[in-house]
């Protein structure tokens, strides 16, 4: 039986293509979606010299109701664009991948293109483009008429999830992958969030070997991860750039949002894994921004909540004075007032427990009902939910260890780095000294539980550049927490010493009024000052001895399943009577590979902040308890105590 084929549309575009078609299928034209539509269609095709949203709209209405998969064909500034092959019941429509096109725009284009978008489906579309002429038209027929048959021949459609863009000055061609958008209001799937699919039952998590941590290789995620994550023209990620200045391989990739470009890194000893490394923190950037995964259903009170709900006091606030003063972002927290709540899993009480949204996703803005500031603090990727908790976990120790030295001023034990026997680690060290000129000294930061952390700091050996770099590690092999320390060191050397010298002014400035470190990057400027070096005397003691990785360190882990490590560390913060809550961030875009993120909320834990002005340590006693157990003091500190200068986190 011949197929049958509907074109809508009308113009030079509409009329090539049924040109072609004629010999081959039956074909059925119309101008408009008025008109009556055939009740049989093997395949449909919306036609235009131009760019109408509102035509594409209706095509999903009208096409999704019959149950017709449609193909779209049109021009838009400068360009011929096919597709993508959209059929019902399926996610991946027209509208998704014109947010994901405009998306991957630079910053300024994507928001007026957005608007664009949004202003031609209410006026109908673009009445002509100028670039639209008839050589380029005939070529994106061709190429429309090349991909029809490769859909009705049975062959593997290039359109389905993709787009193909031909540049009508050049008439080159290309095809792009794109990824159903979660929350696209024509064909999502997203389903509600509910106490019962919030549940954690741990299953097996087999490493990828006996020395790894991982339950994925790279090597296996690595056909996926470029092919479905990153593309210049409609990818969720879409740009990467590879830093040659800094001592080890260091490459950045960009998360297009319609506030900004977000960059995330990878640094590692590859500039190969550091692409993939530097994906993955894109993808776990994106899955904590805000709820794809699932929709919110719970607007409520904690007051009416009442034992369903995690109160937010335990996770950390600001102090009373924070937030008196008239220009801070937020209110305090208010028991009685609604707001946004999320499932997450309590590991301590086994049981799904309600968090506040906004502790759950980090940048939702400072809306009337947010109470603090949340950074991407305990956010973690894995290619099973155990290893995304197991990773959470380990970041939010890494940041608890370090602001909990920081604040308590703990004289650490300075470790030797030639008794971790480790032949790479040594040439790691000997690299960022040659290379970009700075020292390194390692502190066992570890705290009560016994996880192995690292608090690290690279001195300067030059006149130019930042003094003092700091970073932090945990893992329970203490050796791959010192590397991580060291490749975010490295990360921010030799790169920022013309921004340092350039505003070397305002940061002695903030040396003065520590009120006036607001951003990130002004923790690391301040301190990397020479005159900042004063406040690092408690660690940099240089009559203090040098202790073993052996001495210091006693976690042994001989688990051949990943599970079984973190079964281990639930139970020693059971004992400790720490609660582990994990909300699950994981979105459709990760599910498609068999990868999990995760939001890891340890209440008692400092969190991380930015912003001096930001900092949460009320309701958090721990920080004032610990330093006694550890032998740091005599007797527990009091706020007033604590350091009241800006942390080095960078």
């Amino acid at each position: 039986m011949i197929p049958v084929v509907l074109v809508v549309g009308e113009g030079v575009l509409a009329d090539r293509v049924c040109g072609e078609l004629f010999a081959h299928y039956h074909v059925v034209r119309q101008t408009q979606f008025g008109a009556f539509i055939p009740k049989k269609m093997d395949l449909a095709l919306v036609l235009q010299d131009v760019w109408s949203p509102s035509d594409h709209q209706k095509a999903e209405e009208v096409f999704r109701r019959s149950g017709t998969p449609w193909l779209r064909g049109f021009v838009s500034f400068g360009e011929g664009i096919v597709g993508p092959l959209v059929q019902p019941g399926k996610p991946g429509c027209s509208h998704c991948s014109d947010i994901r096109r405009y998306m991957a725009m630079a910053g300024r284009d994507r928001k007026e293109m957005r608007e664009m978008h949004g202003r031609l489906k209410e006026d109908g579309g673009i009445q002509q483009d100028a670039w639209a002429s008839h050589s380029g038209l005939l070529q994106l027929a061709h190429f429309i008429g090349a991909e029809v048959d490769r859909i009705l021949q049975g062959n593997e459609a290039r359109s389905e999830s993709q787009i193909g863009l031909i540049n009508l000055k050049t008439l080159t061609s290309s095809w792009h992958t794109f990824l159903p958008v979660p929350l696209c209001p024509v064909c999502s799937g997203v389903p509600d969030d509910t106490e019962e699919a919030a549940r954690i039952s741990l299953q097996p998590s087999p490493k990828v070997s006996a020395d790894s941590y991982r339950s994925r290789s790279l090597e296996e995620l690595k056909k996926v991860l470029v092919k479905d994550y990153l593309d210049h023209r409609t990818g969720l990620l879409n740009e990467k750039m590879v830093y040659l200045v800094p001592p080890f391989a260091d490459v950045s990739v960009n998360l297009p949002l319609l506030q900004g470009d977000e960059g995330t890194a990878g640094r590692t000893n590859s500039y190969e894994v550091s692409e993939l490394t530097a994906i993955l923190e894109g993808l776990e950037r994106y899955c904590g921004l805000e709820p794809r995964g699932k929709r919110t259903l719970v607007f409520d009170s904690l007051m009416n909540l009442k034992d369903k709900a995690l109160d937010p006091i335990k996770v950390g606030v600001h102090a009373k004075e924070q937030y008196e003063r008239s220009e801070f972002p937020f209110q305090a927290f208010n028991p009685e007032r609604p707001m946004n709540w999320v499932w997450g899993y309590s590991f301590l009480e086994e049981r799904p427990i309600l968090v506040p949204e906004l502790l759950a996703y980090y940048s939702l803005g400072c809306g009337q009902h947010e109470f603090v500031y949340e950074t991407s603090n305990g956010c973690a990727l894995g290619g099973s939910m155990e290893e995304a908790i197991f990773y959470g976990i380990m970041e939010v120790v890494e940041r608890d260890s370090f602001l909990m030295t920081w604040y308590a001023q703990l004289p650490l034990p300075l470790l030797d780095p030639l008794s971790a026997d480790d032949q790479e680690l040594q040439l790691m060290i000997e690299r960022m000294r040659a290379v970009a000129g700075y020292d390194l000294y390692l502190y066992n930061s570890t705290m009560e539980h016994g996880i192995p952390s690292i608090f690290a700091i690279a001195k300067n050996r030059k006149n130019k550049g930042l003094n003092l770099i700091c970073a932090a590690g945990a893992h329970l092999d203490p050796v791959r927490a010192v590397k991580s320390a060291v490749h975010e060191l490295a990360g921010m050397m030799l790169t920022l010493d013309e921004k340092f010298e350039t505003n070397r002014e305002k940061y002695l400035t903030m040396l003065q009024d520590a009120f006036l470190v607001q951003q990130m990057d002004d923790h690391g400027m301040l301190n990397g000052l020479p005159q900042a070096e004063e406040r690092f005397e408690f660690l940099l003691d240089d009559n203090r001895p040098l202790r073993t990785f052996a001495e210091e360190f006693n976690w042994r882990s001989n688990h051949t399943d990943l599970t079984e490590d973190l079964k281990d560390i639930l139970q020693v913060f059971r004992r400790l009577k720490l609660d582990v809550i994990v909300v699950d961030q994981t979105t459709p875009e990760l599910k498609r590979n068999g990868l999990f993120c995760v939001k890891v909320l340890i209440p008692g834990m400092l969190p991380m902040t930015f912003g001096h002005h930001l900092t949460r340590v009320r309701g958090l006693e721990r920080v004032l308890k610990v330093p006694v157990e550890l032998g740091y003091s005599k007797q527990p500190l009091t706020v007033d105590q604590l350091n009241p200068h800006p942390h080095p986190f960078p």
